[in-house]
């Protein structure tokens, strides 16, 4: 504190200040979190197939995603609403995941248009699986960790369109989820 009364300046008194700070408190907000992604059923929750760590970059979150076991191609890819990746009912029969609600969508937009428009927040990039797994890295520019904290991440069996047609782009059911932790 010495240093700052030298200084005699508000914003150097800052600047002192966040470098005596102990490490982790600075780094603190940036680090990952780490998800589980499981396959899911209509039966309920099934194996573990990969993970997802989830990072606060200045471009947005980071998603570095690490799947096998699923078909390639690509995949919508989403985050939903409640933290549950439980199975529920729809249209009359019990359909995978659909405890974790429709997507993140906070400010009511109610239409699907993409990670970098202004539709549901919790569109992700399409997730691009080749030969059965994947290792890729997507980022979403509209979302912050405290955003998605809670909710669930999931993977669903087609592409996406990012369009209100087909329903939510067509990526059609649910086959892969993880809870983000609190």
């Amino acid at each position: 504190m010495k240093l700052a009364r030298k200084l005699r300046t508000p914003i150097a008194s800052i600047f002192v200040m966040a470098a005596a700070a102990p490490f982790s408190a600075v780094t603190a907000a940036t680090d990952p979190v780490k998800v589980d992604i499981n396959k899911i059923t209509p039966s309920g929750i099934g194996e573990k197939i990969g993970d997802a760590r989830i990072a606060e970059t200045i471009n947005g979150l980071e998603f570095d995603v690490t799947i096998s076991g699923i078909a390639a191609g690509d995949h919508g890819f989403h985050i939903h609403e409640k933290g549950d990746c439980g199975p529920g009912e729809k249209d009359g029969k019990m359909a995978a995941g659909i405890a974790a609600g429709p997507h993140y969508d906070p400010e009511g937009h109610k239409s699907h248009k993409g990670p970098d428009h202004t539709g549901h927040r919790g569109d992700l990039p399409v997730l691009k699986i080749s030969t059965g797994e994947t290792n890729a890295k997507v980022t979403a520019p509209r979302l912050k960790l405290d955003d998605v904290r809670g909710r669930a991440v999931m993977v669903h069996e087609g592409g996406d369109t990012y369009s209100d047609q087909p329903e939510l782009g067509g990526g059609g059911a649910r086959i892969a989820c993880g809870v983000i932790p609190k």
